[in-house]
């Protein structure tokens, strides 16, 4: 199992962090981050029979693109005066830019996505996943380490799904599997609030049960075709012998440690590093003066 682990493809760990960041990039007039809205999206597709394939290489193409123009849908540009059929090639040029690294098939299959027609409203769960923080770190023993702001679940879900689909052709899974199972695995938090890895240690032998019956109760907001869909997803959840579990369990353990690392790195980053490796005054005709300013005030060499 461990050699299967080191299939891992480290090429598209700055993918990976790109796709992260849609937790946190918010915009006017926009409920929630990009991540929340695209878990949203997803769910009110799938809730509306729209099939799962569709709606994860629309759901990927979207966050792809968002990597490279953040909430500059497609609607904003067209306000701003521009042309449809500009907006769809500055759309495409953004997912093809972002998707780069990733399988060749995968991107082929991602640059055909189609805008997704109008599915109504998400399920109800989707909400309470929106409104549920993440634990942060917990361990038995142990205060907990809460990361501020904290993630949600929809969030963490969406990001999982998203990155799933990306690393399934490294275990050849099937990526409408590995989305719809990314998309439910938090089903349960719709109603239990995260106690982390030291809640479940307490509940003990009800952990699973409580899980359960949370899961349950948060499927009944879909009708039944859907929602046998999501639980035969969900079969691929409790172990790695699968192609699909793996994708799976790849994706989740690195949205999770990359979570974390996101806080460590804003934390340690330099003025040095911001000011020449990212450019935060950047090339143009003011520059000169700008850097002078500066220098003068103390914050740059």
């Amino acid at each position: 199992m461990a050699d299967l682990g080191r299939q891992a493809p480290p090429a598209l760990m700055p993918l990976l962090r790109m796709l992260g960041d849609l937790k946190r990039i918010r915009s006017a007039g926009h409920m929630g981050s990009i991540a929340a809205r695209l878990f949203a999206a997803a769910w009110a597709g799938v809730a509306a029979g729209v099939p799962v394939a569709d709606v994860a290489r629309r759901t990927v193409a979207d966050a792809l693109a968002a990597t490279q123009l953040g909430d500059l849908d497609a609607a904003a540009l067209q306000t701003a005066g521009i042309p449809s059929e500009e907006v769809r090639r500055i759309r495409a040029e953004a997912v093809a830019v972002a998707a780069a690294p990733i399988d060749a098939g995968l991107q082929q299959w991602l640059l055909e996505a189609r805008p997704a027609p109008s599915a109504g409203l998400p399920p109800a769960f989707v909400a309470r996943l929106a409104a549920q923080p993440r634990a942060g770190a917990t361990c038995p023993g142990r205060g907990r380490l809460v990361l501020e702001p904290p993630e949600d679940h929809a969030e963490h879900c969406a990001i999982v799904a998203i990155s799933g689909v990306i690393l399934a052709p490294v275990w050849g899974a099937r990526v409408e599997t590995v989305f719809l199972a990314a998309l439910a695995h938090h089903l349960h938090n719709a109603l239990l609030p995260d106690a982390g890895f030291a809640g479940e240690v307490l509940l003990g032998e009800w952990l699973q049960p409580a899980m359960a019956r949370a899961t349950t109760l948060a499927l009944d907001d879909l009708s039944p075709s859907p929602r046998a869909a999501v639980e035969e997803a969900c079969r691929i959840l409790p172990d790695a012998t699968t192609p699909e579990g793996r994708a799976f369990h790849a994706a989740d353990t690195l949205d999770r440690v990359l979570q974390v690392e996101h806080h460590l790195r804003a934390a340690g980053t330099s003025m040095d590093f911001v000011l020449q490796e990212m450019e935060l005054v950047h090339a143009g005709p003011v520059k000169p003066f700008q850097d002078a300013v500066l220098v003068r005030m103390g914050l740059a060499a």
